[in-house]
């Protein structure tokens, strides 16, 4: 007997009417738009809360020192940001980011003088804290957001599905899960909006040279990331993957020495006007140059979960060894590291390789480059949330360890409340219906048992480090157990992805990908 076919004006599915905000139920626009409101939403609320070195004299924190760039570069010549003079003491959180980031704090400092200029006055104003002065660096934050990482997670997302980079298995709906993982990314927010930086200008600038990549504007992304290493020289934690992948562009196309004296051109030409005010001499350029490679703090500071800090436990790299053979032991050791990704984009350029080169190279330098911060996590933490459709697994695994690397930075920052409700959206987020971490990699039991171990001490190490004080003579104990979690958990993915990246040569491409070169 046949089946009777099914009236189109039949109940809907519950499953299907059951839809989540960023479900595509809506035209595009507006889902972007809703999407983009929420993550905007979260970052104001975070924004309440306490900021990195409030009320803590007399060097405060990364508030204090971002203030105070503010009111150097409004005061002092540009001949004498890098300075040690009498208006500015370089001991005093002194200006260490390239010229772009100089060049913001000028324009953030005209718009917080317009309106509350004793918070940015010469000398007077060190340690300056009230509620307007905090209102009003919080909107330099959200704006700087807003102008440009926003807009560049939107043009990611666009060229991401239109060129079908992870393939054909994933959904053309999973955009809108994709932009949420991008833009809710719970570590950024905290950082910039609790804690207080503007990461999100250099990583803005970073995604939207990425989408360049995708979407086949080669000279527009050189020149976006080259702004993004003149903003945070960490940036440069993703200079293999670009140069990697565009060389291997260039030299399949037809002209390849004329591809590459193009995209030289434009780097150049973008670094010249960015460093234009110090080019007239040799010694201001070194000047600068000097602040940007604090070398003599040491191979590491706080405790980070890279390689130098997590084996410090057993080998006393600072005790061994001076700081010249430490500069050359970290950087063969970074080099080595990102070396056979870069190799697999020269030889094999793609899409999907690429995003994948990007995880890998800056894993590469968090884990073994000179003078790593925790807050470093956030830069390998961009491209994996940009391969979330392809590897959520990776994705959900990576955002979890990468905000408990974190967490003594937060809970000095009494920031627990907002770690707790981001981490709480994220997961809500990222196992919602209309999600995506059903997909990837099927894992074993026995796999899986091994993995929860790990998740399991993180979860004890919690509460641990909240309640129970650490032994006299080991009073950074839990410190260097969350630094160990954390770094075994590291060294598994990025082995995963260099895997992962080499296997593209053995798969066929994936759709779109003839369209890369």
């Amino acid at each position: 007997m046949a089946k009777p076919k099914k009236s189109r004006n039949s109940a809907p599915d519950p499953l299907v009417a059951a839809r989540l905000p960023w479900q595509p139920s809506a035209p595009p626009l507006a889902t972007a738009l809703l999407i983009s409101f929420a993550a905007l939403l979260l970052r104001a609320l975070v924004s309440v809360g306490p900021y990195s070195g409030q009320g803590a004299a007399p060097k405060f924190g990364d508030y204090e020192a971002q203030r105070h760039w503010m009111e150097l570069t409004l005061h002092l010549p540009s001949s004498d940001w890098y300075r040690n003079t009498s208006d500015n003491d370089l001991a005093h959180w002194g200006l260490d980011y390239p010229p772009l980031s100089a060049y913001q704090s000028r324009l953030h400092a005209h718009l917080i003088n317009a309106s509350l200029p004793d918070a940015v006055a010469l000398r007077s104003s060190r340690g300056f804290e009230s509620q307007e002065s905090k209102l009003l660096m919080r909107w330099t934050v959200l704006s700087s957001d807003l102008i440009l990482f926003f807009p560049a997670a939107l043009w990611f997302v666009w060229a991401y599905m239109k060129d079908g980079v992870g393939g054909s298995g994933e959904r053309r709906e999973g955009w809108t899960w994709l932009l949420a993982m991008v833009l809710l990314n719970p570590c950024l927010v905290l950082i910039d909006h609790g804690h207080f930086q503007y990461n999100c200008i250099s990583l803005g600038l970073t995604l939207g040279a990425i989408a360049g990549i995708l979407s086949r504007n080669e000279l527009v992304a050189a020149a976006l990331f080259s702004l993004a290493i003149n903003h945070k020289q960490m940036s440069m934690y993703f200079a293999p993957a670009f140069f990697g992948h565009l060389l291997g562009k260039c030299l399949k196309r037809k002209y390849p020495i004329v591809e590459i004296m193009k995209l030289g051109f434009v780097v150049l030409g973008t670094f010249a006007l960015v460093w234009w005010p110090y080019l007239h001499s040799y010694e201001a350029a070194m000047q600068v140059i000097s602040r940007l490679a604090p070398f003599e703090r040491g191979i590491y500071e706080d405790y980070v979960a890279n390689f130098w800090c997590t084996t410090s436990v057993l080998i006393k790299w600072k005790r061994l060894y001076a700081i010249k053979p430490l500069k050359l032991m970290s950087l063969s050791a970074t080099i080595l590291a990102f070396l056979p990704s870069f190799i697999q984009q020269v030889k094999s350029p793609s899409n999907l390789g690429f995003l994948y080169s990007l995880l890998n190279s800056s894993f590469s330098f968090y884990l073994f480059s000179y003078q790593v911060h925790e807050k470093s996590i956030l830069l390998p933490l961009l491209p994996a949330s940009l391969l979330a459709l392809h590897e959520p697994h990776l994705h959900g695994w990576f955002t979890y360890y990468a905000l408990f690397s974190m967490y003594p930075l937060i809970c000095r920052d009494q920031l627990l409340l907002q770690y707790i409700s981001v981490l709480g959206l994220f997961v809500l987020i990222y196992y919602s219906p209309g999600g995506n971490y059903g997909k990837g990699m099927k894992i074993s039991s026995g796999t899986m048992a091994v993995l929860s171990l790990p998740l399991l001490c993180s979860i004890l190490l919690h509460t641990v480090y909240l309640q129970i004080e650490p032994p006299k003579r080991y009073p950074f104990l839990f410190d260097a157990l969350i630094m160990f979690i954390c770094f075994s958990q590291f060294i598994i993915l990025t082995l995963y992805t260099n895997y992962k990246q080499w296997m593209l040569d053995f798969h066929p491409r994936p759709v779109g990908s003839k369209k890369d070169l």
